[in-house]
């Protein structure tokens, strides 16, 4: 018979239908040419987009073929007897054709939805206003139609699919899998998982727990305004309440024999309908409708079951078919491989995270003269590790090494090169080596470790004495220093080859560190993205330095942790393309009157000279109430030195936030902290020191060592 075919969007949601409410999430119901029916009549749910949404029901126009009322329209067709949405996501143009083709051969359908044949069950009828409509014996009013044919389930399954597959994380796609069976599979869905979820090759341990993840249904309700029909209200159902939140697989249960078969099953199957109070808790198995409308799908990953999905449908809609079950079969299997990849996915993000956090800094030091701040980011989503890194090591008399680096490439490797690096950089800052000399030696270190290991480094020395800075560049962006009255300078320091290249010399430079300035070291992915070069970046990184130190005024630096933010602030929405390691230093330096510098002849009458010295300068300094102590220890470290050097000892002792006293000879071997005998005319010097003194120690120079100690002023 001629007449009007009642179709389903099933996936439609991906885009708004056009005059449709942008208020309504779901999508809204379309006008129709026809006049107002009884309510419900005709009305087929559209699943949105976000869980909690309302449904929109779909009403079509039921007029003869070819014609239309006077003055009237349809939306979409203009006056053609099928009305679909030519910007469904999961749609295909379908040609358009007259009633009397149509007759014929069924109309190709959009790509997923179900074409409602005439049969015994649903045929035309005459309604009250002389137009024929379905009877929808099987289908009440608001109810999806059933997919009747092959080609229907197939469409739908290739959508569904695709759907699923789109998702990265599990979150995702457990979603997917509900918004592409609600409402044209199923009238609901429960998607049960283990917890824990097994990673990989990983044995679970202890007994098999599933826990409800995630649960979506048709709404009951929904509200209409501006004119739009309203849907049908279907009467409050006992599915609105199927489902427990935790449920434990007992071995061989029911529920675990029906894990173990793998295939769906109807729920009214004797084994299967035994499972349920086991998943759905006590009671929860009078809450899934008779008959063939709920099917019970394992989740099988790659190596074991990981989870269960529910699918139901409320009593008043048609039963599942047996080739439903294949459905549900392709669905399960997709959702459970995806599910097995975004658990390693999320376990390897999570260790490469790790990794990458472990190897940069907890905490930064706090030398004497100089104020530190830090900042790292990561990449994108789809490339957070990188082999960017950033150090501050303190250098023996009050000196800082800044450090910043940046491994190329984005991968574990990148993260792991990067930690062997910065371990490779602590070790030469300690031996005191100039700054070409450190990057000399990590080239070295960066051959040894592969031919195409590359990366690119900064390393700078800060003197706080002689408020000046040493630079050594290897292919890394330069570094702007903010002086005090707001001006921010790029500072002029030879780039160098990166390290790895091999056979290359490395300059040093010393520059000018005002107290007051701040020192800025960052890597390339601050400054260089798709959408700008590096030296565009460079550029608008000093311009927003300059206004941020605007605000505060010429005689106040800005706060170094806002500073820091201000600087990451520049940052666009596609300016995250690889990961940003920020390290900020305000030189506030040690004033020469706080400041007291001493040669020594290596002769017996040194030590005494030295208590002297110590004296005088804590007269001056108004610090007489430490004299015993100071004299005490730098008489014993002293001793120490005169016995075995060869050249001029040098003492200093520094006045800052605490006393602190520093002696330095040409014997390179370190002293050891040993307790002696009571027999033993020496070796208490150290033990002495390591107990009057708040801190103390040794560390070993180019041209000997220095042994240094620090007490509190008060």
């Amino acid at each position: 018979m001629d007449a009007t075919r009642v179709t389903e969007q099933p996936t439609s949601f991906e885009r708004p239908q056009p005059g449709v409410d942008p208020a309504e999430p779901r999508g809204a119901l379309l006008h129709t040419s026809t006049p107002a029916r009884a309510p419900g009549a005709g009305a087929l749910p559209v699943q949105g987009r976000c869980g909690g949404d309302v449904t929109a029901p779909l009403t079509t126009a039921h007029t003869t073929p070819g014609t239309s009322e006077p003055g009237t329209s349809t939306p979409f067709g203009k006056g053609k007897d099928t009305v679909s949405d030519p910007a469904s996501e999961h749609s295909q143009p379908g040609t358009e054709q007259t009633a009397e083709r149509d007759t014929s051969r069924p109309r190709p359908a959009p790509e997923g939805i179900p074409v409602q044949p005439a049969d015994e069950q649903d045929r035309p009828v005459p309604g009250p206003d002389g137009h024929e409509r379905r009877s929808g014996q099987s289908l009440p009013p608001g109810r999806p139609t059933p997919m009747r044919r092959d080609g229907d389930r197939l469409r739908f399954v290739g959508a569904a699919t695709r759907r699923i597959a789109r998702g990265i994380d599990l979150d995702e796609i457990v979603m997917g899998l509900c918004r592409a069976t609600v409402p044209t599979f199923s009238d609901a869905i429960l998607v049960y998982l283990r917890d824990p979820l097994p990673v990989g090759d990983e044995r679970p341990t202890g007994p098999l727990v599933l826990r409800l993840r995630r649960t979506d249904r048709i709404p009951a309700e929904r509200d209409t305004e501006n004119g739009f029909l309203p849907a049908a209200q279907p009467e409050p159902n006992e599915l609105d309440t199927v489902g427990a939140e935790l449920c434990e697989v007992r071995p061989g249960s029911a529920l675990a024999e029906v894990l173990r078969g793998v295939r769906p099953v109807f729920t009214d199957a004797p084994a299967a309908r035994a499972a349920l109070p086991e998943l759905l808790g006590d009671g929860g198995e009078f809450a899934v409708p008779d008959g063939q409308r709920a099917i019970l799908a394992p989740l099988r990953g790659r190596r074991r079951v990981i989870g269960a999905a529910l699918f139901l449908r409320r009593p008043e809609r048609i039963a599942f078919e047996p080739d439903d079950l294949l459905v549900a079969a392709q669905l399960a299997t997709h959702s459970a491989l995806g599910i097995d990849k975004a658990v390693l996915y999320g376990r390897e993000a999570y260790i490469a995270d790790e990794l990458q956090r472990t190897m940069l800094p907890e905490t930064l030091p706090r030398p004497t003269g100089v104020r530190l701040a830090s900042r790292y980011l990561p990449a994108a989503e789809t490339a957070r590790v990188g082999g960017d890194w950033y150090d501050a090591i303190p250098l023996p008399g009050s000196r800082v090494a800044l450090v910043v680096g940046d491994v190329m490439g984005h991968s574990m490797t990148s993260a792991a090169i990067m930690g062997q690096l910065r371990t490779t950089a602590q070790t030469l800052a300690g031996l005191d080596l100039p700054p070409q000399e450190v990057l000399h030696h990590l080239d070295e270190q960066a051959q040894r470790l592969g031919v195409d290991r590359m990366a690119t480094c900064l390393y700078a020395v800060y003197d706080p004495v002689s408020h000046r800075i040493t630079i050594a560049n290897a292919g890394h962006p330069p570094p702007v220093l903010l002086h005090l009255g707001g001006r921010a300078e790029v500072l002029r320091v030879p780039a160098g080859a990166p390290i790895g290249v091999g056979g290359v010399d490395f300059e040093a430079v010393e520059l000018d560190a005002p107290a007051g300035a701040t020192l800025l070291l960052y890597t390339d992915g601050l400054v260089e993205s798709r959408l700008r070069d590096v030296w565009t970046g460079i550029e608008q990184l000093r311009e927003k330095l300059a206004a941020t130190a605007q605000l505060t005024g010429p005689d106040h630096p800005p706060p170094l942790e806002a500073l820091c933010d201000e600087v990451l602030d520049m940052l666009g929405p596609g300016d995250r393309d690889d990961d940003i390691a920020l390290l900020a230093a305000r030189f506030d330096g040690i004033a020469p009157s706080d400041v007291a510098y001493w040669f020594l002849e290596p002769e017996d009458a040194a030590p005494g000279r030295a208590r002297r010295l110590a004296r005088r300068a804590l007269q001056r300094w108004g610090l007489e109430e430490l004299s015993d102590s100071v004299e005490l220890l730098v008489s014993e470290v002293v001793t120490n030195a005169v016995r075995y050097a060869s050249r001029p000892v040098t003492l200093r002792l520094l006045r800052t936030d605490v006393l602190r006293c520093e002696v330095g000879d040409d014997v390179p071997q370190l002293p050891r902290l040993r307790q002696a005998r009571a027999t033993d005319e020496g070796g208490r010097g150290l033990y002495l020191v390591n107990r009057l003194a708040r801190r103390w120690g040794a560390t070993r120079l180019s041209t000997g060592k220095v042994v240094w100690f620090e007490l509190n002023r008060n």
